[in-house]
Protein backbone atom coordinates (compact mmCIF):
# COMPACT_ATOMS: atom_id res chain seq x y z
CA UNK A 1 0.00 0.00 0.00
CA UNK A 2 1.38 3.35 -0.98
CA UNK A 3 1.09 6.26 1.45
CA UNK A 4 0.87 9.78 -0.08
CA UNK A 5 3.55 11.40 2.03
CA UNK A 6 3.47 14.80 0.34
CA UNK A 7 -0.25 15.55 0.90
CA UNK A 8 -0.10 16.39 4.62
CA UNK A 9 2.72 18.86 3.97
CA UNK A 10 0.59 20.60 1.37
CA UNK A 11 -2.30 20.78 3.85
CA UNK A 12 -0.03 22.29 6.46
CA UNK A 13 1.00 24.90 3.92
CA UNK A 14 -2.62 25.72 3.19
CA UNK A 15 -3.43 26.00 6.90
CA UNK A 16 -0.45 28.26 7.42
CA UNK A 17 -1.58 30.42 4.54
CA UNK A 18 -5.10 30.62 5.98
CA UNK A 19 -3.72 31.55 9.40
CA UNK A 20 -1.60 34.25 7.80
CA UNK A 21 -4.63 35.65 5.97
CA UNK A 22 -6.66 35.53 9.21
CA UNK A 23 -3.91 37.41 11.03
CA UNK A 24 -3.78 40.03 8.29
CA UNK A 25 -7.55 40.44 8.45
CA UNK A 26 -7.37 40.77 12.25
CA UNK A 27 -4.70 43.45 11.93
CA UNK A 28 -6.91 45.33 9.47
CA UNK A 29 -9.89 44.99 11.82
CA UNK A 30 -10.60 48.24 13.73
CA UNK A 31 -8.90 48.34 17.13
CA UNK A 32 -12.17 49.25 18.89
CA UNK A 33 -13.91 46.16 17.48
CA UNK A 34 -11.04 43.92 18.52
CA UNK A 35 -11.10 45.43 22.02
CA UNK A 36 -14.85 44.84 22.33
CA UNK A 37 -14.30 41.17 21.58
CA UNK A 38 -11.80 40.86 24.45
CA UNK A 39 -13.30 40.13 27.91
CA UNK A 40 -10.35 41.88 29.56
CA UNK A 41 -10.80 45.09 27.59
CA UNK A 42 -14.57 44.97 27.99
CA UNK A 43 -14.15 44.64 31.75
CA UNK A 44 -11.84 47.66 31.91
CA UNK A 45 -14.25 49.63 29.72
CA UNK A 46 -17.15 48.73 32.03
CA UNK A 47 -15.30 50.02 35.11
CA UNK A 48 -14.40 53.26 33.32
CA UNK A 49 -17.93 53.74 31.93
CA UNK A 50 -19.45 53.16 35.37
CA UNK A 51 -17.24 55.90 36.83
CA UNK A 52 -18.35 58.58 34.34
CA UNK A 53 -21.55 59.71 36.20
CA UNK A 54 -19.40 60.95 39.11
CA UNK A 55 -18.54 64.00 36.99
CA UNK A 56 -22.15 65.21 37.25
CA UNK A 57 -21.85 65.69 41.02
CA UNK A 58 -20.03 68.50 42.84
CA UNK A 59 -17.20 69.49 42.74
CA UNK A 60 -17.12 69.18 38.88
CA UNK A 61 -20.92 69.63 39.00
CA UNK A 62 -21.42 68.97 35.28
CA UNK A 63 -25.15 68.50 35.92
CA UNK A 64 -26.00 68.36 32.19
CA UNK A 65 -23.62 65.41 31.73
CA UNK A 66 -25.85 63.24 33.94
CA UNK A 67 -28.37 62.94 31.08
CA UNK A 68 -25.86 61.08 28.89
CA UNK A 69 -23.31 59.76 31.40
CA UNK A 70 -24.76 56.23 31.45
CA UNK A 71 -24.97 55.85 27.67
CA UNK A 72 -21.44 54.40 27.14
CA UNK A 73 -22.05 51.85 29.92
CA UNK A 74 -25.45 50.86 28.50
CA UNK A 75 -24.11 50.56 24.95
CA UNK A 76 -21.35 48.29 26.21
CA UNK A 77 -23.70 46.10 28.24
CA UNK A 78 -26.24 45.69 25.41
CA UNK A 79 -23.46 44.43 23.11
CA UNK A 80 -22.46 41.67 25.54
CA UNK A 81 -22.44 38.20 23.91
CA UNK A 82 -24.54 36.63 26.68
CA UNK A 83 -26.79 37.68 29.53
CA UNK A 84 -24.26 36.37 32.03
CA UNK A 85 -21.55 38.57 30.53
CA UNK A 86 -23.92 41.56 30.65
CA UNK A 87 -24.47 40.95 34.36
CA UNK A 88 -20.70 40.82 34.92
CA UNK A 89 -20.26 44.13 33.11
CA UNK A 90 -23.08 45.60 35.15
CA UNK A 91 -21.23 44.52 38.30
CA UNK A 92 -17.89 45.92 37.05
CA UNK A 93 -19.55 49.22 36.13
CA UNK A 94 -21.10 49.33 39.60
CA UNK A 95 -17.62 48.97 41.11
CA UNK A 96 -16.38 51.88 39.01
CA UNK A 97 -19.39 53.99 40.01
CA UNK A 98 -19.03 53.34 43.74
CA UNK A 99 -15.28 54.04 43.79
CA UNK A 100 -15.63 57.23 41.72
CA UNK A 101 -18.49 58.65 43.79
CA UNK A 102 -16.81 57.75 47.11
CA UNK A 103 -13.16 58.23 46.11
CA UNK A 104 -12.70 60.79 48.89
CA UNK A 105 -12.95 57.90 51.38
CA UNK A 106 -9.67 56.37 50.16
CA UNK A 107 -7.55 58.12 52.85
CA UNK A 108 -9.86 56.67 55.50
CA UNK A 109 -10.65 53.19 54.14
CA UNK A 110 -7.65 52.53 51.86
CA UNK A 111 -7.99 49.19 50.06
CA UNK A 112 -11.16 48.38 52.01
CA UNK A 113 -13.02 50.83 49.74
CA UNK A 114 -12.39 48.44 46.82
CA UNK A 115 -13.80 45.55 48.87
CA UNK A 116 -16.92 47.56 49.75
CA UNK A 117 -17.33 48.68 46.12
CA UNK A 118 -17.03 45.09 44.88
CA UNK A 119 -19.74 43.95 47.29
CA UNK A 120 -22.14 46.83 46.63
CA UNK A 121 -21.42 46.70 42.89
CA UNK A 122 -23.17 43.33 42.78
CA UNK A 123 -26.47 45.23 42.85
CA UNK A 124 -25.80 46.41 39.29
CA UNK A 125 -25.47 42.84 38.00
CA UNK A 126 -29.24 42.30 37.54
CA UNK A 127 -29.52 45.79 36.04
CA UNK A 128 -26.88 44.90 33.43
CA UNK A 129 -28.81 41.76 32.54
CA UNK A 130 -32.01 43.83 32.32
CA UNK A 131 -30.43 46.28 29.86
CA UNK A 132 -29.13 43.38 27.75
CA UNK A 133 -32.44 41.50 27.74
CA UNK A 134 -34.43 44.56 26.59
CA UNK A 135 -31.95 46.29 24.28
CA UNK A 136 -29.51 43.58 23.23
CA UNK A 137 -29.44 42.30 19.67
CA UNK A 138 -32.22 43.73 17.52
CA UNK A 139 -35.10 44.48 19.89
CA UNK A 140 -38.56 45.24 18.57
CA UNK A 141 -39.87 48.81 18.83
CA UNK A 142 -42.27 47.65 21.56
CA UNK A 143 -39.44 46.15 23.60
CA UNK A 144 -37.29 49.26 23.15
CA UNK A 145 -40.24 51.41 24.26
CA UNK A 146 -40.70 49.22 27.34
CA UNK A 147 -37.02 49.74 28.17
CA UNK A 148 -37.70 53.47 28.64
CA UNK A 149 -39.72 52.59 31.75
CA UNK A 150 -38.13 49.32 32.86
CA UNK A 151 -34.44 50.28 32.80
CA UNK A 152 -34.94 53.42 34.97
CA UNK A 153 -37.13 51.42 37.34
CA UNK A 154 -34.40 48.80 37.73
CA UNK A 155 -31.82 51.49 38.52
CA UNK A 156 -34.16 53.06 41.08
CA UNK A 157 -34.34 49.75 42.93
CA UNK A 158 -30.54 49.87 43.28
CA UNK A 159 -30.73 53.40 44.67
CA UNK A 160 -33.44 52.33 47.08
CA UNK A 161 -31.48 49.29 48.30
CA UNK A 162 -28.21 51.12 48.87
CA UNK A 163 -30.07 53.96 50.62
CA UNK A 164 -30.25 51.68 53.63
CA UNK A 165 -27.87 53.06 56.25
CA UNK A 166 -26.04 49.75 56.62
CA UNK A 167 -25.13 49.76 52.90
CA UNK A 168 -23.67 53.27 52.97
CA UNK A 169 -26.78 55.42 52.66
CA UNK A 170 -28.16 57.43 49.74
CA UNK A 171 -24.93 59.13 48.66
CA UNK A 172 -24.56 59.63 44.91
CA UNK A 173 -28.20 59.21 43.88
CA UNK A 174 -28.31 60.33 40.25
CA UNK A 175 -31.18 62.70 40.93
CA UNK A 176 -29.03 64.56 43.46
CA UNK A 177 -26.77 65.73 40.61
CA UNK A 178 -29.56 68.14 39.58
CA UNK A 179 -29.48 70.15 42.83
CA UNK A 180 -28.99 73.49 41.04
CA UNK A 181 -31.51 73.00 38.21
CA UNK A 182 -34.81 74.75 38.96
CA UNK A 183 -37.12 72.42 36.95
CA UNK A 184 -35.50 69.39 38.62
CA UNK A 185 -35.97 70.94 42.07
CA UNK A 186 -39.64 71.44 41.25
CA UNK A 187 -39.85 67.75 40.29
CA UNK A 188 -38.29 66.90 43.66
CA UNK A 189 -41.13 68.74 45.40
CA UNK A 190 -43.52 66.34 43.65
CA UNK A 191 -41.74 62.99 43.95
CA UNK A 192 -38.51 63.59 45.82
CA UNK A 193 -35.06 62.84 44.51
CA UNK A 194 -36.47 59.51 43.26
CA UNK A 195 -38.54 61.19 40.56
CA UNK A 196 -35.51 63.18 39.39
CA UNK A 197 -33.46 59.97 39.16
CA UNK A 198 -36.17 58.38 37.01
CA UNK A 199 -36.07 61.38 34.67
CA UNK A 200 -32.27 61.21 34.32
CA UNK A 201 -32.35 57.45 33.63
CA UNK A 202 -35.19 57.71 31.14
CA UNK A 203 -33.28 60.24 29.05
CA UNK A 204 -30.11 58.13 29.18
CA UNK A 205 -32.13 55.14 27.99
CA UNK A 206 -33.76 57.15 25.17
CA UNK A 207 -30.34 58.29 23.92
CA UNK A 208 -29.09 54.69 23.99
CA UNK A 209 -32.07 53.58 21.89
CA UNK A 210 -31.52 56.44 19.43
CA UNK A 211 -27.91 55.35 18.92
CA UNK A 212 -28.21 51.56 18.94
CA UNK A 213 -31.76 50.73 17.79
CA UNK A 214 -32.47 52.78 14.63
CA UNK A 215 -35.85 51.15 13.92
CA UNK A 216 -37.11 52.18 17.39
CA UNK A 217 -36.11 55.82 17.22
CA UNK A 218 -39.74 56.94 17.12
CA UNK A 219 -40.31 55.38 20.55
CA UNK A 220 -37.12 57.00 21.89
CA UNK A 221 -38.09 60.44 20.62
CA UNK A 222 -41.59 59.99 22.01
CA UNK A 223 -40.22 59.04 25.40
CA UNK A 224 -37.92 62.05 25.42
CA UNK A 225 -40.82 64.35 24.55
CA UNK A 226 -42.92 62.90 27.37
CA UNK A 227 -40.08 63.59 29.83
CA UNK A 228 -39.68 67.16 28.55
CA UNK A 229 -43.41 67.90 28.61
CA UNK A 230 -43.86 66.42 32.08
CA UNK A 231 -40.96 68.43 33.49
CA UNK A 232 -42.24 71.62 31.85
CA UNK A 233 -45.78 71.06 33.17
CA UNK A 234 -44.52 70.47 36.70
CA UNK A 235 -42.25 73.51 36.53
CA UNK A 236 -45.07 75.76 35.35
CA UNK A 237 -48.06 74.53 37.32
CA UNK A 238 -46.94 72.94 40.60
CA UNK A 239 -47.52 75.52 43.36
CA UNK A 240 -44.53 77.28 44.86
CA UNK A 241 -44.08 77.44 48.66
CA UNK A 242 -46.04 80.35 50.13
CA UNK A 243 -43.82 82.70 52.13
CA UNK A 244 -44.84 83.07 55.78
CA UNK A 245 -42.17 85.30 57.27
CA UNK A 246 -38.42 85.43 57.63
CA UNK A 247 -35.78 84.28 60.10
CA UNK A 248 -32.29 85.66 60.73
CA UNK A 249 -29.92 82.76 61.26
CA UNK A 250 -26.15 82.97 61.83
CA UNK A 251 -23.76 80.17 60.87
CA UNK A 252 -20.44 79.94 62.73
CA UNK A 253 -17.66 78.14 60.85
CA UNK A 254 -14.36 78.10 62.81
CA UNK A 255 -12.36 76.45 60.02
CA UNK A 256 -9.67 73.79 60.19
CA UNK A 257 -8.14 73.52 63.67
CA UNK A 258 -5.64 70.68 64.15
CA UNK A 259 -2.89 69.76 66.55
CA UNK A 260 -2.64 69.77 70.34
CA UNK A 261 -5.88 70.65 72.19
CA UNK A 262 -7.66 71.17 68.87
CA UNK A 263 -11.11 70.61 70.47
CA UNK A 264 -10.57 73.39 73.01
CA UNK A 265 -9.06 75.77 70.46
CA UNK A 266 -11.94 75.13 68.05
CA UNK A 267 -14.42 75.95 70.82
CA UNK A 268 -12.54 79.17 71.61
CA UNK A 269 -12.51 80.20 67.94
CA UNK A 270 -16.27 79.58 67.69
CA UNK A 271 -16.75 81.72 70.81
CA UNK A 272 -14.77 84.54 69.26
CA UNK A 273 -16.76 84.44 66.02
CA UNK A 274 -20.08 84.28 67.87
CA UNK A 275 -19.30 87.38 69.96
CA UNK A 276 -18.88 89.33 66.71
CA UNK A 277 -22.57 88.67 65.97
CA UNK A 278 -23.85 90.78 68.86
CA UNK A 279 -26.43 93.40 67.94
CA UNK A 280 -27.54 91.80 64.64
CA UNK A 281 -31.08 90.90 65.76
CA UNK A 282 -30.68 87.15 65.36
CA UNK A 283 -33.19 84.37 65.88
CA UNK A 284 -30.63 81.58 66.15
CA UNK A 285 -26.88 80.87 65.97
CA UNK A 286 -25.83 77.47 64.56
CA UNK A 287 -22.50 75.74 65.20
CA UNK A 288 -21.31 72.73 63.22
CA UNK A 289 -21.04 69.04 64.04
CA UNK A 290 -18.73 68.06 66.93
CA UNK A 291 -18.34 71.73 67.86
CA UNK A 292 -18.38 70.79 71.56
CA UNK A 293 -16.17 67.93 72.71
CA UNK A 294 -17.59 67.26 76.18
CA UNK A 295 -20.97 66.47 77.71
CA UNK A 296 -22.34 69.80 78.94
CA UNK A 297 -23.75 68.10 82.04
CA UNK A 298 -20.25 66.97 82.93
CA UNK A 299 -18.69 70.34 82.01
CA UNK A 300 -20.82 73.13 83.52
CA UNK A 301 -18.05 75.59 82.68
CA UNK A 302 -18.63 75.03 78.95
CA UNK A 303 -22.39 75.30 79.42
CA UNK A 304 -21.90 78.62 81.24
CA UNK A 305 -19.70 79.99 78.44
CA UNK A 306 -22.37 79.11 75.87
CA UNK A 307 -25.05 80.79 78.02
CA UNK A 308 -22.94 83.97 78.10
CA UNK A 309 -22.76 83.88 74.28
CA UNK A 310 -26.54 83.44 74.03
CA UNK A 311 -27.08 86.52 76.20
CA UNK A 312 -24.52 88.50 74.21
CA UNK A 313 -26.14 87.86 70.81
CA UNK A 314 -29.73 87.80 72.09
CA UNK A 315 -30.49 84.40 70.57
CA UNK A 316 -30.25 80.69 71.32
CA UNK A 317 -27.17 78.79 70.17
CA UNK A 318 -27.54 75.33 68.60
CA UNK A 319 -24.34 73.36 69.21
CA UNK A 320 -23.40 69.76 68.53
CA UNK A 321 -21.91 67.67 71.31
CA UNK A 322 -19.67 64.74 70.33
CA UNK A 323 -18.80 63.16 73.65
CA UNK A 324 -19.22 60.23 76.01
CA UNK A 325 -22.35 60.37 78.10
CA UNK A 326 -22.19 58.87 81.56
CA UNK A 327 -25.64 57.34 81.32
CA UNK A 328 -28.05 58.32 84.05
CA UNK A 329 -31.49 57.91 82.49
CA UNK A 330 -30.10 56.36 79.30
CA UNK A 331 -27.31 54.11 78.08
CA UNK A 332 -23.69 55.13 78.58
CA UNK A 333 -21.56 55.69 75.50
CA UNK A 334 -20.55 58.20 72.83
CA UNK A 335 -23.38 60.17 71.24
CA UNK A 336 -23.54 62.96 68.69
CA UNK A 337 -26.22 65.34 69.90
CA UNK A 338 -27.72 68.64 68.79
CA UNK A 339 -28.22 70.70 71.95
CA UNK A 340 -30.04 74.03 72.20
CA UNK A 341 -28.48 76.50 74.66
CA UNK A 342 -30.24 79.66 75.85
CA UNK A 343 -29.36 82.58 78.13
CA UNK A 344 -29.75 80.36 81.20
CA UNK A 345 -27.81 77.41 79.77
CA UNK A 346 -28.94 74.20 78.03
CA UNK A 347 -32.69 74.30 77.46
CA UNK A 348 -33.17 70.54 77.63
CA UNK A 349 -33.90 70.27 73.91
CA UNK A 350 -31.58 67.55 72.62
CA UNK A 351 -31.54 65.41 69.51
CA UNK A 352 -29.30 62.33 69.37
CA UNK A 353 -28.11 61.34 65.92
CA UNK A 354 -30.09 58.32 64.71
CA UNK A 355 -28.31 57.23 61.53
CA UNK A 356 -24.60 56.71 61.84
CA UNK A 357 -21.91 56.62 59.17
CA UNK A 358 -20.80 53.02 58.48
CA UNK A 359 -17.13 52.55 59.43
CA UNK A 360 -16.79 56.26 60.27
CA UNK A 361 -18.97 56.12 63.40
CA UNK A 362 -19.52 52.39 63.79
CA UNK A 363 -18.34 49.20 62.15
CA UNK A 364 -21.17 46.99 60.82
CA UNK A 365 -20.83 43.41 62.11
CA UNK A 366 -17.72 44.42 64.04
CA UNK A 367 -17.00 40.80 64.99
CA UNK A 368 -16.51 40.02 61.29
CA UNK A 369 -15.34 43.35 59.83
CA UNK A 370 -13.42 44.73 62.77
CA UNK A 371 -10.18 44.25 60.85
CA UNK A 372 -11.10 47.37 58.86
CA UNK A 373 -9.77 49.45 61.77
CA UNK A 374 -6.26 48.12 61.05
CA UNK A 375 -6.18 49.23 57.39
CA UNK A 376 -7.88 52.62 57.65
CA UNK A 377 -9.50 55.13 59.96
CA UNK A 378 -12.59 53.13 60.83
CA UNK A 379 -14.22 53.85 64.18
CA UNK A 380 -12.39 52.21 67.05
CA UNK A 381 -15.59 52.29 69.14
CA UNK A 382 -19.18 52.31 67.97
CA UNK A 383 -21.16 55.44 68.75
CA UNK A 384 -24.67 55.03 70.11
CA UNK A 385 -27.73 56.23 68.23
CA UNK A 386 -30.83 58.14 69.17
CA UNK A 387 -34.32 56.69 69.04
CA UNK A 388 -36.53 59.43 67.61
CA UNK A 389 -36.54 62.70 65.66
CA UNK A 390 -36.96 65.91 67.64
CA UNK A 391 -38.53 69.26 66.74
CA UNK A 392 -37.14 72.08 68.88
CA UNK A 393 -39.13 75.25 69.52
CA UNK A 394 -37.46 78.61 70.13
CA UNK A 395 -38.91 80.68 73.00
CA UNK A 396 -41.54 83.35 72.47
CA UNK A 397 -45.02 83.47 71.01
CA UNK A 398 -45.10 81.44 67.83
CA UNK A 399 -41.46 80.46 68.30
CA UNK A 400 -39.61 79.10 65.30
CA UNK A 401 -39.75 75.30 65.08
CA UNK A 402 -36.41 73.67 64.22
CA UNK A 403 -35.80 70.24 62.71
CA UNK A 404 -32.16 69.23 63.45
CA UNK A 405 -30.21 66.61 61.51
CA UNK A 406 -26.58 65.62 61.98
CA UNK A 407 -24.17 65.30 59.04
CA UNK A 408 -24.88 62.06 57.13
CA UNK A 409 -28.60 62.34 57.90
CA UNK A 410 -29.09 65.17 55.40
CA UNK A 411 -28.73 62.54 52.65
CA UNK A 412 -31.95 60.75 53.70
CA UNK A 413 -35.13 62.18 52.14
CA UNK A 414 -37.39 60.43 54.62
CA UNK A 415 -35.82 62.14 57.65
CA UNK A 416 -36.44 65.71 56.47
CA UNK A 417 -39.93 64.67 55.31
CA UNK A 418 -40.71 63.30 58.77
CA UNK A 419 -39.51 66.49 60.48
CA UNK A 420 -41.65 68.59 58.12
CA UNK A 421 -44.71 66.47 58.87
CA UNK A 422 -43.96 66.95 62.58
CA UNK A 423 -44.16 70.72 62.13
CA UNK A 424 -40.57 71.87 61.53
CA UNK A 425 -40.36 75.29 59.87
CA UNK A 426 -36.57 75.28 59.41
CA UNK A 427 -34.35 72.26 58.74
CA UNK A 428 -30.79 72.36 60.06
CA UNK A 429 -27.95 69.96 59.24
CA UNK A 430 -24.86 70.22 61.45
CA UNK A 431 -21.89 68.72 59.66
CA UNK A 432 -18.10 68.34 59.75
CA UNK A 433 -16.09 67.35 56.71
CA UNK A 434 -12.70 68.29 58.14
CA UNK A 435 -11.32 64.82 57.33
CA UNK A 436 -12.03 65.33 53.62
CA UNK A 437 -10.66 68.80 52.92
CA UNK A 438 -9.41 69.19 49.37
CA UNK A 439 -11.79 66.50 48.05
CA UNK A 440 -15.21 66.66 46.38
CA UNK A 441 -16.99 65.65 49.61
CA UNK A 442 -17.65 69.11 51.18
CA UNK A 443 -19.30 70.53 48.04
CA UNK A 444 -21.31 67.39 47.39
CA UNK A 445 -22.52 67.21 50.97
CA UNK A 446 -23.65 70.85 50.97
CA UNK A 447 -25.58 70.33 47.73
CA UNK A 448 -27.83 67.74 49.37
CA UNK A 449 -29.49 70.47 51.42
CA UNK A 450 -30.92 71.99 48.23
CA UNK A 451 -32.75 68.72 47.46
CA UNK A 452 -34.06 68.38 51.03
CA UNK A 453 -35.33 71.97 50.99
CA UNK A 454 -37.11 71.53 47.65
CA UNK A 455 -38.64 68.19 48.67
CA UNK A 456 -40.03 69.52 51.94
CA UNK A 457 -40.85 73.13 51.00
CA UNK A 458 -38.83 74.23 54.03
CA UNK A 459 -35.60 76.24 54.10
CA UNK A 460 -32.49 74.35 55.17
CA UNK A 461 -29.25 75.44 56.83
CA UNK A 462 -26.14 73.31 56.26
CA UNK A 463 -23.65 74.41 58.93
CA UNK A 464 -20.17 72.88 59.09
CA UNK A 465 -17.00 73.25 61.09
CA UNK A 466 -14.72 73.63 58.08
CA UNK A 467 -16.95 74.26 55.04
CA UNK A 468 -18.76 74.12 52.80
CA UNK A 469 -21.61 75.82 54.71
CA UNK A 470 -24.69 76.90 52.75
CA UNK A 471 -28.32 77.94 53.15
CA UNK A 472 -31.21 77.14 50.78
CA UNK A 473 -34.70 78.56 50.62
CA UNK A 474 -37.95 76.54 50.58
CA UNK A 475 -37.74 76.16 46.79
CA UNK A 476 -34.18 74.78 46.94
CA UNK A 477 -32.57 77.97 45.62
CA UNK A 478 -29.47 79.16 47.47
CA UNK A 479 -29.78 82.02 49.96
CA UNK A 480 -26.69 84.18 50.40
CA UNK A 481 -23.15 83.03 49.74
CA UNK A 482 -21.27 79.82 50.44
CA UNK A 483 -18.70 79.57 53.22
CA UNK A 484 -15.87 77.67 51.54
CA UNK A 485 -13.33 75.32 53.03
CA UNK A 486 -10.81 78.15 53.31
CA UNK A 487 -13.09 80.31 55.51
CA UNK A 488 -13.01 80.85 59.27
CA UNK A 489 -15.92 83.21 59.76
CA UNK A 490 -19.52 83.76 60.82
CA UNK A 491 -22.26 84.79 58.40
CA UNK A 492 -25.85 85.95 58.86
CA UNK A 493 -28.61 84.79 56.51
CA UNK A 494 -32.05 86.35 56.09
CA UNK A 495 -34.03 83.21 55.31
CA UNK A 496 -37.57 83.12 53.86
CA UNK A 497 -39.92 80.77 55.71
CA UNK A 498 -42.82 78.97 54.03
CA UNK A 499 -46.08 77.27 54.85
CA UNK A 500 -48.07 74.64 53.05
CA UNK A 501 -47.23 71.07 52.09
CA UNK A 502 -45.44 69.79 49.02
CA UNK A 503 -46.76 66.78 47.15
CA UNK A 504 -43.69 64.81 48.23
CA UNK A 505 -44.34 65.51 51.91
CA UNK A 506 -47.99 64.55 51.42
CA UNK A 507 -47.58 61.38 49.34
CA UNK A 508 -44.02 60.27 50.08
CA UNK A 509 -41.96 57.91 47.93
CA UNK A 510 -44.63 57.16 45.33
CA UNK A 511 -42.10 57.01 42.42
CA UNK A 512 -40.48 54.04 44.16
CA UNK A 513 -43.81 52.21 44.28
CA UNK A 514 -44.42 53.10 40.64
CA UNK A 515 -41.05 51.60 39.68
CA UNK A 516 -41.90 48.45 41.63
CA UNK A 517 -45.20 48.22 39.72
CA UNK A 518 -43.36 48.53 36.38
CA UNK A 519 -40.97 45.71 37.29
CA UNK A 520 -43.85 43.57 38.56
CA UNK A 521 -45.69 44.10 35.26
CA UNK A 522 -42.54 43.06 33.36
CA UNK A 523 -42.24 39.88 35.43
CA UNK A 524 -45.92 39.08 34.88
CA UNK A 525 -45.65 39.65 31.12
CA UNK A 526 -42.53 37.52 30.74
CA UNK A 527 -44.04 34.81 32.94
CA UNK A 528 -47.22 34.67 30.85
CA UNK A 529 -45.16 34.56 27.65
CA UNK A 530 -43.08 31.65 28.92
CA UNK A 531 -46.23 29.73 29.82
CA UNK A 532 -47.64 30.21 26.32
CA UNK A 533 -44.39 29.10 24.70
CA UNK A 534 -44.29 25.30 24.07
CA UNK A 535 -41.67 23.44 26.04
CA UNK A 536 -38.63 22.46 23.94
CA UNK A 537 -38.39 18.85 22.79
CA UNK A 538 -42.09 18.01 23.15
CA UNK A 539 -43.43 16.64 19.86
CA UNK A 540 -47.09 16.85 18.94
CA UNK A 541 -49.02 13.52 19.28
CA UNK A 542 -49.42 11.60 16.02
CA UNK A 543 -52.61 12.13 14.06
CA UNK A 544 -54.42 8.91 13.17
CA UNK A 545 -56.54 8.51 10.05
CA UNK A 546 -59.71 6.50 9.72
CA UNK A 547 -57.74 3.50 8.40
CA UNK A 548 -55.18 3.31 11.15
CA UNK A 549 -54.94 3.22 14.94
CA UNK A 550 -52.25 3.12 17.58
CA UNK A 551 -52.37 -0.65 17.52
CA UNK A 552 -52.54 -0.92 13.75
CA UNK A 553 -50.55 1.85 12.10
CA UNK A 554 -50.75 2.51 8.43
CA UNK A 555 -48.05 1.18 6.16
Amino acid sequence: MRIPVGRPKRREGLEGHEQQEHGERREREPLARRALSSPRWRGAAAVAAGALPALAFPEPSLWWFAYAALVPWMLLVRSAPTGRRAAVEGWLGGIGFMIAVHHWLIPSLHVFLVVVAALLGLMWGPWGWLVWSLLGGTPSPARAAAALAVVPSGWLMIELARSWEGLGGPWGLLGASQWEVSPALRLASVGGVWLVSLLVLAINTAITVLIAVPHARTAAVGGGLICALTTTAVWMWVPQPVQSGRARIAVVQPGVVNGIQSVERRFARSEELTRELAGQDLDLVVWGESSVGADLRERPDLAARLAVLSRAVGAEVLVNVDARRAGGTGPAGIFKSSVLVGPQGPTGDRYDKMRLVPFGEYVPARAVLGWATSVGKAAGEDRLRGSRPVVMVLPGDGGLRLGPLVCFESAFPDMSRRLTRDGAQLLIAQSATSSFQGSWAPEQHASLAALRAAESGRPMVHATLTGVSAVYGPDGERVGGLLGTDSSTAAVYDIPLARGTTLYVRFGDWPVYGALAVLAALCATEGARSLRRPAPGLAEPPVHTAHESAGRPAR
